[in-house]
């Protein structure tokens, strides 16, 4: 029987039910591939399943943890910091964020911690990136930054917002390390009471369970 060019064309009109299926399938795998271990890394980090010593975190939870477009944070260039993060973004990274209102001793100790922290990372160094959020920084600081800390990336409020900060983070009163995950979610924090090796520990255990970030 011969075939008309309307026959045609409504053979070629889109995929067929089947094939839509089959490309359902393979992008949930695919996701599954690359963000199921991300997933069981949280939920083993915040519930402790599969430690029979419990929770193995050494920072402070944040729970639940707060989407990063939370913070009103962008950068020097005026992007949101929210863009870093999530499935749509290519190699998403962890983020060690220095939060203080007036970066002092304090301050600055957690800036020296998130540096040797990432130094020590060796090879998965890569895979964390750090970033600040400061008030005012003295005069001293400003004069040293670039050859300090030229890798870590300053960051500001977002246009007509100020910063905001999860239940139980005040950076006016005390400066913080938020940690965040790639998919944008503050997940921990720490402060001056925290030793590098506990930073370390955390990063390492969950840098191991994911192959995200």
């Amino acid at each position: 029987m011969t075939t008309t060019t309307a026959d045609s064309l409504s053979h070629s009109d889109g995929p067929s039910p089947a094939q839509v299926r089959r490309g359902r399938r393979t992008a949930m795998l695919l996701f599954a591939v690359g963000f199921g271990p991300m997933l069981v890394a949280t939920v083993m980090f915040y519930t402790g399943w599969l430690n029979p010593a419990g929770q193995s975190n050494q920072g402070q939870l944040v729970q639940p943890p707060v989407p990063v477009a939370e913070l009103n944070l962008q950068t020097a260039a005026g992007n949101p910091l929210q863009a870093r993060f999530g499935v749509d973004v290519a190699d998403p990274k962890w983020l060690m964020l220095v939060a203080s209102e007036r970066c002092t001793e304090d301050c600055e100790q957690l800036l020296y911690l998130a540096r040797q922290v990432n130094v020590a990372l060796g090879k998965n160094a890569p895979r964390v990136g750090r970033a600040a959020y400061l008030g005012t920084v003295p005069a001293d600081l400003e004069r040293r930054w670039s050859d300090e800390y030229q890798l870590m990336e300053r960051l500001q409020p977002a246009a007509g917002k100020t910063p905001a900060w999860p239940a139980g983070i005040n950076p006016e009163q005390q400066p913080r390390i938020l940690l965040i995950d790639p998919f944008g979610n503050v997940m921990m924090h720490y402060g001056s009471e925290h030793t590098g090796k506990q930073l370390l520990k955390d990063l390492k255990h969950l840098l191991k369970l994911s192959k995200i970030g």
